[in-house]
């Protein structure tokens, strides 16, 4: 039966990626109805995290699923939310065994979920394919385990090592084929964040745009702390169809900290400092302008990454792709919150006038490379962060 369990998990495995991003708090989750080697009902948790895919899974397979084995990539839920648990719906379709892939770190599941299956008298089998599992589902356990999003910086650089030029907007790097990829992983993304840097000189949209899939752009974010960001830019003329949230400082409250010397935007793994030019007058003026377009103000007091991420992950966000410049990469590379480094390397140089980029191909320390993939003239490495 082993070899049967780990063919038809790893087919939910697959199936899992199907909504990634598109579930609001909750995890993409499948499962698999399966009675007499026969898939007879199979889902994945809906776009906006409601039903869960145990519950289609069983809708699907009707009558069927009485006497038959569900396979599921995370532990069944056990709590009462906005639907009923679903450990509940898979005793009550009279499943005899269910086997689960990870287990639930939310403290309202954790194994509560298993625990009243195996006294239902269902037959549980965990840890099946566990770190394929830990895999797909790294977005969502960095969230539950470690209260911040799973961070991925994504870097194209030059053959000379560059990320761009000097005193000049985007700079073509790698071509249509690896634009294409990055695409595919802003649509697999909760959220994607820019420094207000990258947002001036780039003029970005921070959108999926690959045919298709146009309705899974995520949310846009902007470090930007006195919101300086233009209202004639891309992401202010789209904020009221794709989701941005603007990242900034609340002006100081006296007169004494307002006086207080500037110092860079960005280093060592702080987002947002202090500026002598930051007035309160002003700043409410731009607010009530941005809002007015649409976009969302998020005001910081500890100016800190990690006290930003931990607020991103309250708001429920679970994966966090950083496309930002050279000194967004290095503030969150210093602050040690990236988890994973998706580096394009394109076949042309910058040469004179170039930025340096914070990582290039070959050893990057602290982190492993993973895999490596080749998009037309332009070569692909991904690194994980070591344990």
């Amino acid at each position: 039966m082993a070899g049967a369990d780990e063919r038809f998990m790893a087919a939910a495995l697959r199936l899992s990626r199907r909504h990634l991003g598109l579930t609001d708090t909750n995890p993409s989750v499948a499962c698999l109805i399966v009675r007499e080697d026969v898939v007879v009902g199979t889902a994945v948790t809906a776009i906006g995290g409601r039903p869960h895919a145990e519950t289609q899974a069983l809708a699907e397979a009707g009558a069927r699923a009485r006497g038959a084995t569900a396979y599921v990539t995370l532990e069944p839920c056990a709590h009462h939310g906005r639907t009923p648990p679903c450990c509940d719906a898979l005793i009550a379709a009279g499943i005899v065994r269910v086997v689960v892939c990870v287990t639930d770190p939310d403290e309202r599941v954790f194994g509560e979920g298993i625990a009243r299956m195996h006294a239902a008298g269902i037959e549980v089998m965990t840890d099946l394919l566990r770190p394929e599992g830990e895999k797909a589902l790294s977005a969502y356990l960095s969230r539950k385990r470690r209260h911040r999003p799973e961070v991925t910086l994504k870097l194209a650089v030059s053959a000379d090592g560059m990320i761009g030029r000097k005193g000049v907007g985007q700079v073509p790097i790698t071509g249509a084929i690896a634009r294409a990829q990055t695409h595919r992983m802003r649509a697999e993304s909760d959220a994607i964040l820019v420094g207000l840097g990258t947002a001036l000189a780039d003029d970005p949209e921070l959108t999926c745009r690959l045919p298709g899939l146009e309705q899974r752009s995520p949310l846009r974010i902007v470090l930007d702390r006195r919101l300086d960001l233009p209202l004639a830019s891309r992401l202010v003329a789209t904020a009221g169809t794709v989701p941005l949230i603007v990242v900034a400082e609340a002006p100081a409250p006296d007169a004494e900290s307002a006086a207080s010397p500037a110092v860079p935007e960005v280093h060592a793994g702080s987002a947002l400092r202090a500026d002598p030019r930051h007035d309160a007058d002003g700043f409410a003026r731009r607010r009530a302008a941005l809002e007015r377009e649409g976009a969302a103000i998020l005001l910081t007091e500890r100016h800190h990454l990690h006290d930003l991420l931990g607020r991103l992950s309250a708001r429920g966000l679970s994966s966090l792709m950083v496309e930002g410049g050279a000194a967004i990469a290095r503030a969150f590379l210093e602050a040690d919150l990236v988890d994973r480094i998706a580096l394009f390397t394109g076949p042309r140089s910058i040469g004179e006038g170039g930025i340096a980029s914070p990582c290039v191909d070959g050893r990057i320390d602290g982190f492993a490379p993973v895999g490596r993939a080749v998009f037309g003239p332009d070569r692909y490495t991904e690194y994980e962060r070591e344990s």
